[in-house]
């Protein structure tokens, strides 16, 4: 696939363009650009999660995991326009643009940040992600144990994975490490998991 979209600073050349997000409740047009994820859609992992999670808390700091251009982030900002939303990835140029598709959404309660800047001291109502799956299964581990200990109690984190990436087995690898997980949704061979926070007393 040449040059990752996790790259910290991705190599291939510029080519920007824009796509439509449409959902019942929003239209988003967003800027995109070579070396981020799905640059020439919505990826449809990214749109079988926001057409079926239940709403997001209304207040409170909500994290988008591995946000890219900002589709997830830019969506919990405009349902909870007075909950401060926060989208994290490694990806300079995907933190750009997502910066400047917030901008033109007029959406001024999301911040963007590389996931090694985020004040550690925050804790979340919820999490949405559509995590990097193709970062292998050990560095997945690693970033959602580094995450999901980091929602509030009583938060939820909603994940889609592809079920031939690993969906079931991320669920049970995720009850294993302590966070109550089920499926929610299945639609067009993706799987949306709901992970509720920690149980108390696990600490692997």
């Amino acid at each position: 696939m040449g040059e990752h979209y996790f790259a910290a600073r991705p190599g291939a050349a510029s080519r920007r363009r824009t796509v439509d997000l449409v959902l019942p409740d929003l239209h988003l047009r967003l800027e995109t650009d070579s070396g981020t994820f799905s640059p020439d859609r919505v990826d449809a992992g990214t749109r079988v999660l926001l057409e079926t999670v239940p709403a997001p808390p209304q207040a409170g700091d909500l994290l988008d995991l591995g946000c890219g251009y900002g589709p997830i982030a830019l969506t919990l900002a405009s349902r909870s326009p007075q909950a401060s939303v926060w989208g994290v990835d490694v990806n300079r140029r995907a933190l750009e643009l997502a910066e400047s598709n917030a901008t033109t959404a007029g959406l001024d309660n999301v911040r963007f940040k590389p996931a090694d800047e985020l004040d550690p001291a925050l804790r979340f109502a919820a999490i949405w992600s559509n995590p990097p799956i193709r970062i292998g299964k050990a560095a997945l581990h690693d970033l959602l144990l580094a995450w999901l200990p980091r929602l509030s109690p009583g938060g939820l984190a909603h994940l889609v994975v592809q079920k031939h990436l690993g969906s079931d087995s991320l669920q049970r690898w995720l009850n294993g490490q302590g966070f109550p997980t089920e499926r929610i949704a299945s639609r067009s061979a993706y799987r949306v998991l709901r992970v509720t926070s920690r149980t108390e007393g696990h600490t692997r």
